[in-house]
């Protein structure tokens, strides 16, 4: 039975119901529940499927909005709180095998309810770390799509590692060409997890990264938090593989098209920003003249790394803000933040959208995360690229090679950056020969993330096939 709906002026049909599955990461969650948001706003009924360790039993989210169909569910991933992820072998079979019984849980319950509970769902959209959850997709009669939080460059590597055709070089030349991308990469650009620096992390992780594509050829489609325009011939590359649905980037609406009312933030944090103090801080600075340092939710640098940092803050003479997170505060020097209160405001985690379009914002020192990175080149601010692990030093070549907005900062053999490397790039960023450049370029692209490419194309198609939108 068709149930039709007046939305913004289109006649909508709530004749079909997604699942959304989230993973238990906040870089994980905020990207796939932006996608939640859409897809409920072009007329689907969804149901986001949260991990218990990520929110409370009181649910710590809630989306209402009169023109959405979405809900929150609580799904049990073994942890009723934070889990202790030490042994990462532990932890990652608990989350696989609790979610792979809750998640057949659910969906045998909607099977049994099918004439109750309207509409039943048609697919399951899951984050592409779990590809198993295709398997319970599948037997339970369902269909099933991976959501990549990474960009297409980086589903790339990872699938050419995960068929053995990624040739890295051991003597001689440190040059790695892949069909998929015609400029050269350099070993320092891969994943830290497919080179020998990988050898220091655990198995468990390594496998999780490169099984993502273990059965891609199954499912539905892939659904890319990336915007075609960012990485068209990758993208190009990887529709001969499965067809690819780029639907990004997933940040709220009001630093895009507008398009979603009221959509002004991601919705969940497992953080709490500490908004107005950021802002007012913000307010009372001159266009451009901040430096933004975050290292995102996870990175936790040694305490002489952190001095260093501390230190370049200190000795380029600029105001900065620096998210500094509880659990590394203690890495700073001792009275830091005090000594440096006329200059510098230090927070334990900030309201980032908010903070990166501000027009006091001159240049964002990151870590490379892909959120990050997509959020910076939407908001058409320049980067130093400070890269940690995993996908990071790829984001970092992007961002310096690729897109031209910002530079990288350049380790020593000891994989140390110094003060002097780290007050280096920021002058080149900040006021540099090249930094009139990298302001115009990092213009174009953010004019090419609020255009939004194939993205809303590839959104609506999507909807239209599941009989939604009329």
């Amino acid at each position: 039975m068709e149930n039709n709906e007046e939305i913004h002026g289109r006649t909508i049909t709530r004749g079909a119901h997604v699942l959304v599955l989230a993973f238990p990461l906040q870089g994980h969650i905020n990207p796939i529940l932006q996608f939640a948001k859409r897809l409920a706003f072009e007329g689907l009924k969804v149901t986001i499927l949260i991990p218990s360790s990520s929110i409370s039993h009181q649910a710590a989210f809630q989306y209402k909005h009169q023109s959405f169909n979405l809900e929150v569910v609580r799904i049990y991933d073994g942890y009723e709180e934070e889990p202790d992820k030490r042994d990462v072998d532990a932890y990652l079979y608990r989350l696989r095998t609790s979610v792979s019984q809750s998640l057949s849980d659910i969906l045998d319950h909607y099977k049994k309810n099918n004439q109750k509970l309207q509409p039943t769902p048609k697919m399951v959209i899951y984050d592409s770390l779990m590809p198993w959850v295709l398997d319970v997709v599948k037997k339970d009669g369902f269909e099933g799509a991976p959501f990549f939080t990474q960009s297409c460059v980086v589903n790339s590597i990872y699938y050419h590692f995960n068929q053995g055709e990624l040739k890295i070089p051991i003597t001689g030349s440190n040059l790695v060409s892949l069909p998929a991308i015609k400029s050269f990469l350099k070993v320092e650009d891969l994943p830290g997890f497919v080179t020998s620096a990988g050898l220091a992390y655990p198995g468990a992780i390594i496998n999780m990264l490169i099984d993502q594509f273990s059965n891609v050829k199954e499912a539905t489609c892939l659904f890319v938090n990336t915007l075609d325009k960012f990485e068209i011939e990758v993208i190009e590359w990887m529709e001969n593989i499965c067809p690819v649905k780029t639907i990004g980037p997933c940040i709220p609406s009001k630093y895009l098209d507008n398009r979603i009312p009221d959509d002004m933030d991601y919705g969940l944090s497992l953080f709490e920003p500490e908004t107005n103090a950021c802002i007012q801080w913000l307010n009372a600075r001159d266009t451009a003249s901040v430096v933004y340092v975050s290292m995102g939710s996870m990175a936790s640098l040694q305490p002489d790394q952190m001095k260093e940092i501390a230190v370049a803050l200190l000795e380029c003479n600029r105001f900065f803000l620096w998210v500094v997170r509880t659990s590394e505060e203690n890495k700073l020097p001792f009275n830091f933040k005090e000594d440096t209160s006329d200059k510098g405001l230090i927070v334990n985690w900030s309201p980032q959208l908010e903070v990166l379009a501000h027009e006091a914002i001159g240049c964002f020192v990151t870590h490379c995360g892909w959120n990050s990175t997509l959020e910076a080149v939407s908001l058409g601010v320049p980067m130093v690229g400070f890269p940690q692990w995993s996908d990071q030093f790829t984001n970092a070549k992007c961002i310096k090679d690729f897109w031209g907005i910002g530079v990288r900062v350049k380790a020593n053999e000891d994989g140390f950056v110094t003060k002097e490397e780290i007050e280096m790039r920021i002058h080149e960023v900040m006021e540099g020969e090249s930094a009139k450049e990298m302001r115009q370029n990092a213009k174009k692209w953010k004019q090419l993330a609020v255009e939004g490419g194939t993205s809303a194309n590839n959104i609506q198609e999507f909807v239209t096939k599941l009989q939604c939108v009329i």
